[in-house]
Parts: structure tokens; C-alpha cells; sequence
């Protein structure tokens, strides 16, 4: 499926009906960019969540953080994520599934 999209040029107060049209294809147009924070004990168990969450197209976003949660005596690790995506927002959308 292609998108046309036909645009009007407004100067000087007057209407101008310019046939410039383009074509955007369906895969290029970004409706969101979804943001997850991946977390876990530091563990292979954190390093496979983020090896997975690449594969399906998911980016680094900023630096893996570490923390030591003193109650349970162990260290813990966080991933930002992002992926375009096509889809639009609602807070019912599983990001997990884009």
C-alpha cells in the first residue's frame, strides 16, 4: 500500500493549489516510538531479555544502570529500549508484542 498525500501552499494569504504529490510508503510512516525498561537481577537470565528485545528490532537507549538492592543482597540491572513503530499509542498497547 502506498500513501499519497497532496499538499496546498498557502503564501501571502493566497491560496495556491500546487500539484506536487509524493509517495510515503506505509513501513516508512512512525506513529510512536515505544519505550520499554527492561530490569532484572544482574544475571545471564537480564542478558537474555536484552538479546531478545534487539533481535526484535529493539534499540539500546542510553547505558545499562546497575543497583544493589541491599534487602536481597544482590545487584540489579536496567535497559532502556525503543522501537518505531507504526502502530498508535494507547495505554492498552502491549509493548512487549511490537
Amino acid at each position: 500500500k502506498i500513501c499519497l498525500i497532496v499538499c496546498t501552499l498557502v503564501l501571502n494569504h493566497y491560496q495556491h493549489h500546487i500539484s506536487f504529490k509524493f509517495q510515503i510508503s506505509p513501513e516508512r510512516i512512525i506513529s510512536m516510538i515505544a519505550y520499554r525498561l527492561l530490569t532484572n537481577d544482574d544475571s545471564s537470565e537480564f542478558c537474555h531479555r536484552v538479546t531478545e528485545a534487539l533481535s526484535l528490532g529493539w534499540e539500546l537507549y542510553g547505558d545499562t544502570q546497575y543497583a544493589y538492592d541491599e534487602k536481597r543482597g544482590v545487584m540489579r540491572c536496567a535497559q532502556a529500549v525503543i522501537k518505531k513503530s507504526s502502530e498508535i499509542y494507547s495505554n492498552k498497547l502491549k509493548l512487549s508484542n511490537l
